[in-house]
């Protein structure tokens, strides 16, 4: 004797965001553990409405984003605390992004110049419309009331 066989379905859909290609939303979630090691004082800083570059102990390089040691010269650097001001260098909007982000598009990304440092900074720019961020606009770092200890705490808006 046959049966039929068949999969239980359930009342649930899927949200459909586009037709060609077909986008839908799918939940995926994971928990990872990730230690930031010799970054971590970054990230602490944050916590207290600062930001922290590197400076090398040899030749004096600064970097606005950390490094543990030199990209010039190999020495060790040392924590240097970066201005709150800063400049546009150069942006890009971004008109799709990831789902931290999905709420937020279009969104401005920039990288700041500090007088004094020798590399850029990676940061959003908020509280400006895409058509209106000009290089060379004068910016202020800004930081998450609660810190989530992201490259995120920190963002940027105009002064």
């Amino acid at each position: 004797m046959k049966k039929d066989i068949k999969l239980l379905e359930t009342e649930e859909g899927t949200v459909l965001f586009n037709v060609d290609p077909i986008i839908i939303k799918y939940h995926y979630g994971i928990d990872y553990i990730h230690s930031y090691a010799q970054d971590s004082p970054f990230f602490a800083g944050l916590t207290k409405k600062k930001l922290l570059g590197s400076k090398c102990a040899k030749c004096g390089y600064i970097y606005a984003t950390p490094r543990a040691h030199c990209m010039k010269c190999g020495a060790k650097t040392e924590w240097f605390e970066l201005p709150l001001n800063g400049r546009v260098h150069t942006f890009t909007t971004c008109y799709f992004g990831s789902e931290a982000f999905l709420k937020e598009t279009p969104f401005t990304l920039i990288l700041v110049e500090f007088d004094g440092v020798n590399t850029l900074f990676l940061s959003r720019l908020i509280g400006v419309k895409p058509d209106k961020v000009k290089i060379g606009m004068k910016v202020r770092a800004r930081f998450l009331r609660n810190c989530k200890f992201k490259p995120t705490d920190v963002y940027f808006v105009p002064v």
